[in-house]
């Protein structure tokens, strides 16, 4: 079951130019900053309000990010969706033939459980689907 909007993953070239902008811009909060090695980037969540921007950098050539960037440039990467079980969702949407990135829930940032939605199936949006162990 998909609770809300977990956060907006935003490709950017540069985290410390990028933070600094949407802190001011905004009069948001820095909460949190980590490489997630596996995907390959660096991620920063910056809070607007209720909203987390989740700003995403990539910290190598092969990255996703960085194939993202190099092709459509910074901007809106994903939006991430909240769901009280990954595992399930993902399990749900392949069984009602949605095209998935992923079809088994991995590891993500910030101790979370992720699945990725292909873009193909959402009109070119790539969808996150995202189970917090903190119940955000």
């Amino acid at each position: 079951m998909i609770k809300g909007i977990h956060h907006i993953g935003i490709a950017v070239s540069d985290l410390e130019q990028a933070i600094p902008l949407w802190v001011k811009a905004f009069g948001g909060t820095l909460e949190h900053r980590e490489v997630v090695a596996d995907q390959k980037v660096e991620v920063a969540v910056v809070m607007v309000g209720s909203l987390r921007i989740e700003l995403i950098a990539a910290v190598s050539a092969e990255s996703p990010v960085a194939r993202f960037i190099a092709s459509r440039g910074a901007g809106i990467h994903h939006i991430a969706l909240e769901s009280l079980s990954t595992q399930e969702e993902l399990d749900r949407m392949r069984d009602a033939g949605v095209q998935l990135i992923d079809r088994t829930a991995r590891s993500g940032g910030e101790n979370t459980r992720i699945g990725f939605v292909h873009p193909r199936a959402l009109g070119g949006v790539l969808v996150e689907v995202v189970e917090s162990s903190q119940g955000t």
